[in-house]
C-alpha cells in the first residue's frame, strides 16, 4: 500500500489513482470526490490534484496524484495524449461542444473514405492552434470561458501543438470518428472545427473521450461508482505508486549515509556510482537537450574546445533515486562530473 508514515496522528494517503471520468462533472470535482473516498478518521487525503483537465462534457482518462505523488504529476502534465471524438458536421457552436450554442450552420458535402484518409494526413505534425474562448487559460488574471460568458472576445496567441497520429473515420452521412494522439496543449474541440472547415462546412464535438495520457490506459481506469462501492482498504489496492508519473528509466541507489545528506539537501559526489549505463542514458539526455550549446559540446567531442567539454560535464541530468532497500527516494540531477544534487524528495 502505497502510504507514506504518520503525519499529525494521520496517514497521508499517496499515489496515483486513475479515474474514467464520467460524463458531466468537472476535473475539480473528480478530484474532490476522490479526496473523499480515501478520508478517514486515520486517513489524511487532502492533498491532491489531476494531470491534466478534461471538460465537463468528456469521458475517460483522468490521472489523480494524491500527497506525495503530487510533486511529480508534471510529467504527465507534459506527456502526449489521445482522445476519440465524435464531430457532428453542419453547425458551429460558441463552445466548439454540444453544451454550446448553435451561432452558425452550413451544409454538409458528401465525403468518402478515401477523402477522410487525405484530410487527415494534412493534420499530421507540428503546427500551430489558437485556443478557444471557452477555456481554462487566463488572461490578465482572469479566465477567457469568463470574458467568453460576458460577450467579450480576447485576441489569443496561437500554440504550437504536434499531432502525432490522427484517423478519421465516417459513422454516417454527417458525423465523423476522430481518434487523436497529440502534444501538450492540444484543444481537441478546435481541432474538430478545423477538420470541418477544411471539409467545407463547420462543426462540433458531440463526444469526447480521453484513451491515454502517456502510458497510462483508460482500460486501467476504475470508475468512480466502482471506486465508491469498494471498502476503504480495498480502495488503497487501486493506488499506484507515488512514482508512477515519472518515466525515467535511469535510477541510483544510495548508502543509508548518502540518503541522510540528501535530505538535509547535501550535494554529493556520486562519481564511483556513475555506471557505463549511467553514462550513456546521461549523455543522451544531453544530446536532447534543448541548448544548442550543450549539443554541439556533446556531438562534436573530436573537435570540442575545454571550455564546451566543461559545459557537457556540468549539465545535470533528472534520474531516480533509491534506496539500499530499493525504495524510491525521489529525484536527482546528477551531471556526467558525478555532481548529484537532490531536487524532489518524498516524505515517509
Amino acid at each position: 500500500m502505497p502510504i507514506p508514515a504518520k503525519q499529525n496522528d494521520k496517514i497521508k494517503v499517496s499515489g496515483v489513482l486513475l479515474v474514467d471520468k464520467p460524463y458531466g462533472l468537472t476535473s475539480q470535482q473528480v478530484v474532490s470526490k476522490v479526496k473523499y473516498l480515501f478520508k478517514s478518521p486515520n486517513h489524511d487525503s487532502k492533498k491532491a490534484g489531476h494531470t491534466g483537465t478534461l471538460d465537463p462534457m468528456a469521458t475517460g482518462l483522468l490521472p489523480i496524484c494524491l500527497g506525495e505523488a503530487t510533486k511529480f504529476s508534471h510529467y504527465q502534465l507534459d506527456a502526449d495524449k489521445s482522445y476519440q471524438a465524435t464531430i457532428l458536421l453542419g453547425g458551429q457552436t460558441d463552445t466548439g461542444d454540444a453544451q454550446g450554442q448553435v451561432i452558425a450552420t452550413a451544409s454538409v458535402p458528401t465525403f468518402d473514405a478515401a477523402a477522410l484518409e487525405e484530410l487527415a494526413q494534412q493534420f499530421l505534425g507540428a503546427q500551430q492552434q489558437i485556443p478557444p474562448m471557452y477555456s481554462a487559460l487566463k488572461k490578465d488574471g482572469k479566465k477567457l470561458y469568463e470574458y467568453a460568458r460576458a460577450g467579450i472576445d480576447v485576441v489569443r496567441e496561437p500554440r504550437d501543438i504536434i499531432i502525432r497520429s490522427i484517423r478519421l473515420t465516417a459513422l454516417d452521412h454527417e458525423q465523423i470518428q476522430l481518434t487523436v494522439t497529440c502534444s501538450k496543449g492540444t484543444y481537441v474541440r478546435v481541432l474538430g472545427e478545423d477538420i470541418a472547415k477544411a471539409l467545407g462546412t463547420l462543426g462540433h464535438l458531440t463526444a469526447l473521450r480521453r484513451l491515454q495520457v502517456g502510458s497510462f490506459k483508460v482500460d486501467n481506469a476504475i470508475t468512480l461508482s466502482a471506486l465508491e462501492d469498494l471498502p476503504l482498504v480495498e480502495r488503497f489496492t487501486q493506488l499506484m505508486p507515488i512514482d508512477a508519473c515519472i518515466e525515467i528509466p535511469a535510477q541510483m541507489t544510495l548508502t543509508a549515509e548518502q540518503c541522510q545528506r540528501i535530505h538535509m539537501g547535501q550535494r554529493l559526489n556520486v562519481s564511483a556510482q556513475l555506471t557505463d549505463e549511467l553514462h550513456v542514458y546521461i549523455s543522451q539526455q544531453i544530446l536532447q537537450s534543448t541548448s544548442s550549446q550543450v549539443v554541439a559540446a556533446a556531438t562534436a567531442a573530436h573537435e570540442t574546445t575545454v571550455s564546451n567539454t566543461a559545459l557537457a560535464s556540468d549539465v545535470p541530468v533528472d534520474i531516480r533515486l533509491l534506496d539500499e532497500q530499493g525504495q524510491f527516494l525521489g529525484l536527482g540531477a546528477v551531471s556526467l562530473n558525478g555532481r548529484l544534487q537532490p531536487k524532489k524528495l518524498i516524505q515517509r
